[in-house]
């Protein structure tokens, strides 16, 4: 089995780097940490890969600005951390920061006395997110669960929901293939497009250097899955599957090296797939 989606400590995971690549060692061959908006986690994933015998692909999953929807691009195969991907990063960590402290204004107004620099304190060497608001609602007994947490107060619609500026779509493709690697849309039915819509986009998508599509995902069902590898063979896009796992305790329902419907992630993706567009796109990989 292979994994080409799956967060740390470093974002909003359960598990430190090393953790989770002693977690799957030995059942998984080919992981990708891919942490929102920050690379923080790699080196010391890449370490704990080489000790445990699996092939680590560095990774990121990119907030990207786009009205009414969820966006999401994932940079797969990594080599070196290019200055352009570092500004990008930089621009989206400056966003979290000030949604964030808007987030604790809602908190504060509703009766929950708390600063900023309390709640970070608790998630030491983490970049903050709706996520660990959540976390930090639940330990201190404000809600039941995290998924309580977003119901009540932090999903869009809700009355702490903050929204926040994305990255630029162009900067972000240039800033992946900078360091290496490969852009590629993560879970495109988040994107929230009816399938008269879809191609369009991502022919567009195509034209400015997507390369790949995450068509295989747990959020969605196994005939989606299926109706956007087809999309993405006729456009000429590579394919990858994920799990986007976090860890047990954030998302039970989610187990790496497994995807939609419960379907083992086959080790085509990677061999097949993604190794080959690394090869044949992005010179500076060294596998």
């Amino acid at each position: 089995m292979i994994d080409l989606h799956t967060h740390t400590t470093a974002s909003d995971g359960q598990y430190t780097p090393s953790e989770l690549i002693h977690k799957v060692a030995g059942k998984i061959s080919v992981l990708a940490i891919t942490d929102h908006d920050t690379v923080s986690g790699l080196e010391e994933g890449k370490k704990a890969a080489e000790e445990c015998g699996l092939t680590l692909v560095q990774g990121i999953e990119l907030n990207i600005q786009r009205t009414g929807c969820e966006f999401h691009l994932l940079g797969l195969g990594l080599n070196e951390i290019s200055q352009s991907l570092k500004d990008v990063i930089q621009e989206l960590i400056d966003s979290r920061d000030e949604r964030n402290v808007k987030v604790v204004e809602k908190m504060n107004e509703t009766g929950i006395k708390v600063t900023i620099e309390e709640i970070q304190a608790e998630f030491e060497g983490q970049v903050l997110g709706r996520p660990h608001f959540a976390q930090w609602l639940e330990e201190h007994k404000y809600v039941k669960t995290r998924q309580q947490a977003f119901d009540k107060f932090l999903a869009r619609g809700r009355p702490w929901y903050v929204e926040r500026t994305g990255a630029d779509l162009d900067k972000s493709i240039k800033a992946i293939y900078d360091s290496g690697g490969l852009p590629v849309v993560a879970h495109p039915m988040s994107l929230y497009l009816s399938w008269s819509k879809i191609e369009p986009v991502f022919e567009d998508f195509k034209a400015r250097g997507i390369a790949g599509m995450e068509c295989f995902h747990p959020g969605a069902r196994v005939g989606e899955c299926l109706r956007l590898q087809e999309l993405a063979r006729k456009l000429d896009l590579f394919v990858t599957a994920g799990s986007d796992f976090h860890g047990e305790k954030i998302r039970a329902d989610r187990k790496p090296g497994h995807t939609c419907g419960g379907k083992k992630i086959e080790d085509r993706f990677w061999f097949e797939e993604l190794l080959p567009a690394l090869e044949k796109y992005c010179t500076k990989y060294n596998g």
